[in-house]
């Protein structure tokens, strides 16, 4: 991987997109390619608060869920909010995560996950990071995670990654590529 002050200086010599009064940096890839690992690093260097996709989408709605994101999120940064509260989704019937409440707007918010570069986001941002890994470790890592249990979500989780990036390219649209292994 790139190392950390590199990126972070790449993202403070980026400039403000216009009409957003602080800098949005996307950090997008497949599912543990080590987007949170470098977001959270990325985060500590930038003094930066970190939003995840990841709150917004769930096995059965992996990619569809940006419309959420963009009304609870974006928007309100766009608008000038000084802090965000929204509810996560639920990733299992058991789960019921706790709402996020007044999370503060920071002068450069990190918006990590999949599909966070998605082509409806790319007015809000700043900066675009793809993390590049392969298939094998992207899945043994996710499954380390979740369980060998969840094989056949995570082959699916893949395969719908796979839709979003032939529809919105986001390694072309990304100002960096970084190596997730």
């Amino acid at each position: 991987m790139t190392g950390i002050d590199d990126i972070a200086d790449s993202i403070k010599r980026s400039k403000i997109t216009s009409g957003m009064p602080i800098k949005i940096v996307a950090i997008d890839g497949h599912g543990g390619s080590g987007k949170s690992t470098l977001a959270v690093k990325l985060a500590k260097e930038l003094d930066a608060e970190v939003i995840h996709t990841d709150d917004f989408a769930s096995w059965d709605n992996p990619t569809n869920w940006w419309p959420q994101l963009q009304d609870q999120v974006l928007e309100p940064i766009k608008q000038g909010a000084k802090t965000l509260s929204y509810k996560p989704s639920s990733w299992a019937p058991d789960h019921y995560p706790e709402p996020v409440k007044d999370q503060p707007v920071t002068p450069i918010m990190i918006l990590e996950g999949v599909s966070s570069t998605r082509k409806e986001f790319r007015p809000y941002l700043s900066y675009a990071i793809w993390v590049e890994a392969p298939k094998g470790v992207c899945i043994a890592r996710g499954l380390e995670r979740d369980g060998e249990d969840m094989r056949e979500q995570w082959e699916q989780w893949w395969a719908d990654e796979e839709k979003y990036i032939a529809e919105h390219k986001p390694q072309e649209y990304a100002n960096q590529i970084v190596s997730g292994e």
